[in-house]
């Protein structure tokens, strides 16, 4: 596991609803990347017994995080970017008991960035699409 890797698990166990009440795990983070997963527990479940969109939402959201926040991480400079929007496209139900997003940067620059986030279950399959858009805040703007 790399030094990047522990570094986000360190800083994002303080997100406590996505690694706490939600249950996700930071996989892998390298510049630019992450990799998140859930394992699908009845508490994930909407009344019709489908995984809620709240957490496949929530799995993709810190994938983004961790990926857009990876040169705070390696520079150990507080967290700036957050996201401001987001767009997610569900596509399937998932089937086997994990969910994994991989969040993909399609552009970072100065003060905006763009990511892909995939989150597939354990086939393989494509369970949702998500584009989000995030910005650099000044420290002094997130306290």
């Amino acid at each position: 596991m790399t030094s990047l890797t522990l570094k986000a698990r360190e800083t994002f166990a303080y997100d406590r609803y996505a690694t706490e009440a939600t249950g996700i795990s930071i996989e892998e983070v390298q510049p630019n990347h992450a990799r998140c997963s859930v394992a699908l527990l009845p508490r994930h479940r909407n009344a019709m017994g489908a995984v809620m969109g709240g957490v496949i939402f929530t799995l993709a959201d810190l994938a983004f995080a961790a990926a857009a926040n990876s040169g705070c991480l390696a520079d150990n400079t507080p967290l700036a970017w957050v996201s401001f929007d987001t767009h997610v496209q569900y596509l399937a139900q998932p089937h086997g008991n994990t969910l994994t997003a991989t969040a993909t940067c399609l552009r970072q620059g100065r003060t905006t960035c763009a990511y892909s986030i995939t989150v597939s279950d354990e086939e393989g399959t494509p369970i949702a699409m998500v584009t989000t858009s995030g910005i650099h805040l000044p420290q002094s703007k997130i306290n």
